[in-house]
């Protein structure tokens, strides 16, 4: 065998030993039978109860009118389930049967009425006959310690269940198909055969071996890091198209601000009155605009005041402006002055300097001295819109206004990768800053063995995304937010 060869020997089997030292070696074994309702709560007309684990289609058998044991996979039965040798309810159970199921086990899926008092019988019936009440998401966690999915498609599910927009139902969509998790895996595939390398020249450090050219390594780490910031930077997006777009209506007292809010919604939501002062909380109301969820905030009118509530509305409203994706701005026609209107950008601007802003000078159908006049008074204000609440024209052309705002918040394309868990950004942030450690180190001839540690912390990051490394501390708080039949 030549030198050669046995160089590229070493290298493979040092990778395998990083690659799967790298992997968590879940060993979850249960022979719990797990149950639980799946649908809403509630009355309806019809409701669904989930069995899953070893011996679930054997226990339904126990409860059921008719023999289901040699039933074939996916097949639904019609009958009835028995408590005490009398009907409880017509039923129709579906059988999946290992591992082509959603949690890899055996699952029986009884569809029965929708009473509240069958669910808590055929419920309790289950569990007399050897199930167990079912943990919040133990159904997409053991889906998870089977291979079914990784970490990242469970998450998505809770996503999906949640999403209230098209924007984020697409993007949950995409996650729970596997597209992150691929890419992931690809970028940690990179990392650990850059770490074989660095880490196999630790081991023939005194040979004064040298197995990859450090350039190459640098522009290995430098292709894996911006990507990782790219999907990184992609959260700013994929936290607004999933939470939905935060649009602060700020401006003086009296200045029109909830009856915008409340034009745009087709609703009173809002207090009108022309008494300055009279909205002295946030008052926050979701609406969908070319299927993208806005998230509308009334503040309180902007001004120093003696009274102590509203003065906390105040407050309250400077934290909105801070937080907002978009402001609306909303001043009386009738008091715009050019001093009070810089005056005002200023103050917003010191709290938020980033999100885009629509200036309006509302009450525009109370202006009677003409548009020429309007003009002459007030052209040289850039970007400020006369507009009225009450004019159906006005509220689309702000309708349609907040929509193209939020196209310039979204630079993604459809079908990109988009980020939008705290957590995944918080570990993608962890992996950035490793990741540019281990950049630096090699830049600067940095000994091998620091950058073989930063770039062990950028493979632990990305795998926690996923769940190839995790804890059960990790899992029990993630699946503690899943509703408790998923």
């Amino acid at each position: 065998m030549s030198k050669l060869d046995k160089k590229e020997l070493q290298i493979q089997i040092l990778f395998s030993e990083l690659k799967h030292g790298y992997l968590c070696e879940v060993n979850f074994k249960s022979d719990d039978i797990i149950c639980a309702i799946s649908s809403p709560p509630g009355v309806g007309a019809i409701a669904l109860i989930r069995l899953s684990g070893k011996g679930s289609i054997e226990l339904a058998n126990h409860v059921f009118s008719k023999d289901i044991l040699n039933a074939t996979p996916y097949q639904a039965v019609y009958g009835t389930i028995q408590k005490d040798n009398s009907p409880l309810d017509e039923v129709i159970l579906t059988i999946f049967r290992n591992p082509h199921s959603f949690t890899g086990e055996d699952i029986v899926e009884i569809a029965c009425h929708g009473s509240a008092f069958i669910q808590k019988e055929l419920l309790n019936l289950l569990v007399e006959s050897g199930a167990r009440i079912a943990e919040p998401g133990e159904f997409s966690k053991r889906a998870f310690y089977n291979g079914k999915m990784d970490l990242s498609q469970t998450e998505a599910i809770a996503d999906l269940i949640h999403a209230e927009s098209e924007g984020a139902h697409r993007l949950a969509m995409t996650q729970m198909k596997g597209a992150f998790g691929k890419e992931l895996t690809i970028l940690r595939e990179e990392l650990i055969k850059f770490a074989a390398l660095v880490e196999l020249e630790l081991d023939f450090a005194e040979e004064d071996v040298e197995f990859a050219d450090r350039s190459e390594l640098i522009e290995l780490v430098t292709r894996v890091l911006t990507r990782v910031n790219d999907l990184k930077q992609s959260f700013k997006t994929g936290s607004v198209i999933k939470d939905g777009v935060s649009v602060a209506i700020v401006g003086k007292p009296n200045a029109g601000k909830s009856s915008w809010i409340n034009a745009l919604t087709k609703d009173d939501v809002a207090i009108v009155s022309d008494i300055a002062g009279t909205t002295r909380d946030k008052i926050e109301v979701p609406i969908f605009l070319s299927g993208i969820k806005f998230r509308l905030t009334d503040t309180a009118g902007l001004r120093e005041t003696d009274d102590v509530i509203e003065g906390i509305g105040v407050e309250r409203a400077k934290d909105v402006i801070a937080k907002a994706n978009i402001v609306l701005l909303v001043m009386d026609i009738h008091e715009i002055r050019e001093e009070t209107f810089d005056e005002e950008l200023r103050f917003i601007r010191s709290l938020n300097d980033t999100a885009p802003m629509i200036t309006l000078a509302n009450k525009a159908d109370t202006w009677t001295l003409g548009w020429s006049a309007f003009g002459h008074e007030y052209g040289h204000i850039a970007d400020l819109y006369p507009v009225s609440s009450k004019n159906d024209e006005d509220v689309k052309w702000l309708i349609n206004k907040l929509v193209d705002q939020f196209g310039s918040l979204n630079q993604y394309q459809s079908g990109d990768l988009i980020v939008t868990n705290a957590r995944h950004y918080e570990a993608l942030r962890e992996a950035s800053e490793a990741l540019q450690k281990a950049k630096d180190g090699l830049e600067n001839q940095v000994s091998g063995d620091f950058v073989a540690m930063d770039i062990r912390q950028g493979i632990h990051h990305l795998g926690s995304i996923t769940g190839e490394i995790t804890s059960d501390n990790l899992l029990g708080h993630i699946f503690l937010n899943f509703c408790i039949g998923k």
